[in-house]
């Protein structure tokens, strides 16, 4: 015959009976605080390096885009995240909600990294320009220039395994080259030692669906730089 069950009220409360004393034992020997998981110290680490430089972007008036903008649109997704994916500049539907890549274009990234085995919180994605250029433009120099501290910073605090470059503008931006895209695609580049994957945009696959294939070979190449 087996033993009688304990209630689950006395497995709770013994519960906090050997945490209490676990917890007088390190005040006994002066502890007052837990320190945090590595982990989660480096995730907040790295929220205290953006932040700041996040609220910097939204202050900035360094090129002719904050006339016309109504957000600043940083980035998001994880700190932690191993892929980062860079476009090259919020559109419409990014400017009213001041989040990158939520229009139709965005739908189908967000598909792209599904796709990958990725949860799209999972993996972070930013611009080279944080704010939408007129009729969705592509950026000028200037204005890259103008915005280029703050994709570096998000990159470098990040420190993913890969970058993805979506689009020439992304591509050229981080690698310094004007080379078109049929020069860039299944290429290896680094940024400052981090692997680059060269992609088309996911604007340019609504245009081109035929494109989508090649996409897809580029994305399993992220997918092999994170296994090796």
């Amino acid at each position: 015959m087996s033993p009688p069950r304990p209630d689950k009220s006395e497995t709770v409360q013994r519960a906090v009976r050997s945490a209490r004393r676990r917890l007088e034992a390190l005040q006994a020997l002066g502890v007052t605080s837990l320190p945090a998981p590595k982990e989660k110290r480096e995730r907040s680490s790295k929220a205290e390096i953006l932040q700041p430089i996040q609220r910097q972007a939204e202050a900035c008036r360094a090129c002719r885009l904050h006339e016309t903008r109504k957000s600043v649109v940083f980035g998001e997704g994880s700190l932690e995240a191993p892929v980062v994916f860079v476009g090259e500049g919020p559109g419409r539907e990014e400017d009213l909600q001041g989040r990158p890549f939520v229009g139709q274009a965005g739908g189908l990234l967000t598909k792209m990294i599904f796709a990958m085995g990725f949860k799209r919180e999972a993996v972070y994605i930013a611009n080279v320009v944080k704010c939408r250029p007129p009729m969705n433009r592509p950026p000028e120099p200037d204005e890259v220039a103008a915005c280029s501290s703050y994709l570096k910073a998000q990159l470098e605090t990040i420190r993913p395994r890969v970058i993805c470059a979506l689009g020439r503008t992304a591509a050229s931006t981080l690698l310094k080259t004007s080379a078109p895209m049929a020069h860039l695609r299944g290429k290896a580049f680094a940024w400052e030692g981090i692997p680059v994957v060269v992609t088309f945009h996911p604007a340019y696959l609504l245009r081109n669906p035929s494109a989508k294939t090649l996409v897809w070979q580029d994305l399993q190449q992220v997918l092999a730089l994170l296994q090796s």
